[in-house]
């Protein structure tokens, strides 16, 4: 094999260095030193023969059901009392549970720290000899290297949980079954790269299945050295680390790394995305003695897409961590000790503040993820296992999906580990214990891009979506959620109230639409929010208040109750439907609600189409920038992201994050991951408030400002006009608290007809008789606004407002507002 090896790459320079010569690697157990091989610790004192650990001519050792050629050790007779397993994994897992089998034994007879390394069967004539050794682990064992419980140890131990999976049948219908593995047998460019190795059959393959499993020899030779390397090829039979560009095709053996020898990623979906391509993963890491590129033996300066898989994976990482993810669990030593699971341990590895990534500054647009998350006193969503209500990470994809997916398309979704699809079930339906959040939830790493379009027609200068006055904003989803999964939700009612009776569910790569779910691929970015706050990932019966809606009160890290009765998130797919019937603006006015008033809602999934002119002619600018722009037409036909509201704090008057601080709602200073403060003190004197990130501060707060649709009886700015009067204002005497969307236009609080959303019969009115404020969870909160006569925009007047009769006070316009029991002259 060795011989067909250098005949097939002897013509390449970036594989013609790779040679089979035991006597120059870490396998030199001897005592002699090797002119250019590696400085080795563990080593005979004086056994000068090389082969004599593994190997000897005459007495070797047969064991049953491994194929030991002159095998010169006993085989470890050890019980492994884990073996690499995952929800995502499609090989057999009773074959995986069986443990180690095959060639792989051998390599264990020293890796798995159980047997002495020094001890071998035959020695000079002589048998069962134990060789005087020097730099070994106790009783003469594999060293223990950053640690036993370290990734940086090849002392596996028998917990090979955390360990690539090996002794499991690798063929074509695994790589059906997955949806990004490459099909034995796999030839490249005229090469037979990978499949199964037969006695007598030539060409072997490079990357050999040993009874068509995988075991360690598939991706590790242990004679071969590169002297033209500078850091250790750890044996591998192609490149540790990716040589050039992935070709984005097929399998370049000189120049791709030996992952992608088996793993295609979705060939051209990993070769372009934002962590694999040169262009947009130049950043390099720290080198240096003690640095995080010297523990991971890594070239000097080692560019990420260099790294490659490398970055956020490792064949044999810690112990605790999932899907060899590198560095994935909760332990506080550095390298990671034995520990929990805690995915966002790897992605915090790169994604942090420059002091502590593992990358260089210079160069480095990373965005910082982990500081949105930790900051003392900032609200995040629960992603620690401390912050889950299951205390420990429940997260986990590729599960058996089919009976539980509520989806339009029957059936459960192909490559449902490929495509990071989630059970319903982990995301709390049905157990709100298991509600989570990962990063993996949001964002598919093999498959994001640095573009603000998902497709990757967009621009890759901006940090994700386009958010500019001179094009008209939209929904679409950038390229961070390139092929992430969503829902889309499927409604039949109309009415404030009804929640959707499905869902469609959307996930795989734009390049392969119909790849997973014959419903699509995500393309809004709400769509990734509503998987988790709608009823597709818990139940709610609609009822105020409703127990199978996750709680406000007790989640860890998130928000804080504001309101003084109830403690339920509402669902957001409900709460965001955009009726074409409501769309616009009634033009006549009259005392039923169906003739003007109408739904209202933020155009997070559909434009409201209420334009300027629908509005009563406003003026464009009520809105700040990008929202009125190109003179006000975008107002009306646009529409918007829920991270244009949720992410860091940002600076007043603006939604885009500050310098150096990224999109999205990983971590902010006020409740419910805001990029401004939401509570009964937004309005006048407030002007770093959320809906001052969007709504010109000076045209709400403040006497003065210009013509909005609520006008223009004496004034033609009605809200600055009682900000004049009052001496103050405050948005929630008249809007709702959660504006997402409403019953009634304008997010308008009508205390005359409170119903079913406060727990109330449609029609009660409330706030009688008094001149205090009325709350109650979710939508109002210190509420005092009563119309009386719904008017169609610029056609407001005082006497549109007022008590309907009993039990109120019956009182109306200013009277009612002024000198009456219900009176709003000093309100909080």
């Amino acid at each position: 094999a060795s011989v067909w090896f250098l005949a097939a790459f002897g013509a390449d320079e970036s594989m013609a260095a790779r040679i089979s010569d035991v006597r120059g690697t870490f396998h030199n157990l001897s005592s002699i030193d090797y002119p250019g091989g590696p400085t080795r610790t563990a080593k005979a004192t004086s056994e000068d023969q090389v082969c004599v650990f593994c190997h000897t001519p005459h007495g070797s050792l047969q064991s049953a059901g491994v194929n030991a050629p002159l095998w010169n050790r006993q085989i470890s007779g050890a019980t492994y009392t884990k073996t690499y397993e995952s929800t995502s994994i499609d090989a057999d897992i009773s074959e995986l549970r069986q443990g180690p089998g095959g060639t792989s034994k051998l390599c264990l007879s020293c890796h798995d720290g159980t047997m002495a390394i020094s001890a071998v069967s035959v020695l000079g004539g002589n048998q069962s000899v134990n060789i005087t050794m020097t730099g070994m682990g106790g009783g003469n064992t594999m060293p223990v290297g950053a640690g036993a419980d370290t990734g940086f140890t090849r002392n596996l131990g028998v917990d090979l949980s955390n360990d690539h999976p090996i002794s499991f049948t690798f063929n074509a219908a695994l790589a059906t079954a997955d949806g990004e593995l490459r099909s034995p047998p796999f030839d490249s460019n005229g090469k037979y790269i990978m499949g199964l190795r037969q006695v007598g059959v030539s060409p072997k393959p490079i990357v050999p299945l040993d009874e068509q499993k995988v075991q360690c020899a598939s991706c590790h030779d242990p004679h071969i050295r590169d002297p033209n390397e500078t850091v250790s090829i750890k044996f591998l039979r192609l490149n540790r680390f990716q040589k050039a560009n992935p070709s984005g095709s097929t399998f370049n053996d000189p120049y791709d790394i030996i992952c992608l020898s088996c793993h295609n990623k979705g060939v051209n979906v990993w070769a372009t995305s934002a962590h694999a391509n040169a262009t947009d993963a130049g950043e390099t890491y720290k080198s240096g003695v003690g640095s995080p590129g010297a523990q991971r033996e890594f070239p000097t300066n080692a560019a990420v897409w260099e790294a490659g898989c490398l970055n956020c994976h490792d064949a044999h990482t810690a112990p605790g961590a999932r899907r060899l993810l590198r560095e994935g669990n909760d332990s506080a030593s550095t390298p990671k000790g034995s520990g929990n699971p805690a995915v966002e341990e790897t992605c915090y590895q790169c994604h942090s503040s420059s002091s502590v990534s593992i990358l260089n500054s210079t160069g480095n647009t990373v965005p910082d993820i982990k500081t949105d998350f930790t900051t003392a006193g900032n609200k995040h969503m629960p992603m620690t296992s401390a912050d889950q209500p299951a205390g420990s990470e429940v997260h986990s994809i590729g599960a058996n999906l089919s009976s539980n997916l509520l989806s339009t398309w029957s059936g459960a979704p192909q490559h449902a580990g490929a495509n990071f699809v989630e059970d319903p079930l982990l995301l709390g339906k049905g157990n709100l214990n298991n509600r989570h959040v990962e990063c993996t939830d949001c964002h598919n790493p093999h498959r994001v891009l640095k573009n603000s379009l998902y497709t990757g027609g967009g621009s890759s200068a901006q940090k994700t979506h386009t958010h500019d006055a001179t094009v008209q904003h939209s929904n679409a989803a950038s390229g961070v959620l390139r092929g992430t999964t969503g829902v889309d939700p499927v409604y039949v009612g109309a009415s404030f109230g009804d929640r959707p009776t499905s869902f469609r569910l959307l996930c795989g790569d734009p390049t392969l639409p119909t790849d997973c779910s014959l419903d699509g691929v995500v393309t809004k970015e709400y769509q990734v929010c509503l998987k988790c706050h709608s009823d597709y990932a818990y139940n709610d019966g609609g009822a105020f208040n409703d127990a199978g809606r996750p709680a406000i009160t007790g989640t860890k890290g998130l928000s804080t109750n504001n309101f003084s009765v109830g403690d339920r998130y509402t669902n957001q797919a409900m709460e965001f439907q955009a009726p074409s019937s409501d769309q616009g603006e009634k033009n006549s006015s009259g005392v039923e609600p169906s003739v003007v008033n109408h739904r209202s809602w933020h155009p997070v999934i559909t434009p409201t189409l209420r334009t300027l002119s629908e509005r009563g002619n406003a003026a464009s600018d009520l809105w700040l920038s990008p929202w009125n722009g190109s003179g006000g037409t975008f107002i009306g036909n646009q529409t918007i992201y829920c991270t244009d509201c949720h992410g860091s704090t940002t600076a007043n008057g603006v939604s885009t994050p500050n310098a150096g601080s990224p999109w999205g709602p990983h971590g902010s200073s006020s409740n419910f991951i805001l990029k401004g403060a939401w509570d009964t003190a937004t309005g006048s004197g407030s002007q770093g408030a959320l809906c001052f990130k969007c709504h010109d501060y000076n045209d709400y707060a403040v006497k003065g400002g210009s013509k909005s649709g609520f006008c223009c009886e004496k004034d033609p700015n009605l809200h600055g006009y009682h900000a004049d009067k009052i001496g103050k204002m405050r948005c929630n005497w008249c809007h709702i608290a959660v504006p997402h969307g409403w019953k009634n236009k304008a997010f308008l609080v009508n205390l005359n007809d409170v119903g079913p959303e406060a727990g109330k019969t449609a029609g009660t009115q409330m706030r009688n008789d008094t001149s205090a404020v009325y709350s109650r969870s979710p939508y109002y909160m210190n509420s005092i606004l009563k119309v009386r006569t719904w008017r169609a925009s610029g056609q407001w007047t005082a006497a549109s407002c007022g008590s309907s009769g009993a039990p109120g006070n019956g009182a109306t316009g200013r009277n009612w507002m002024k000198d009456s029991t219900e009176s709003c002259t000093n309100p909080p």
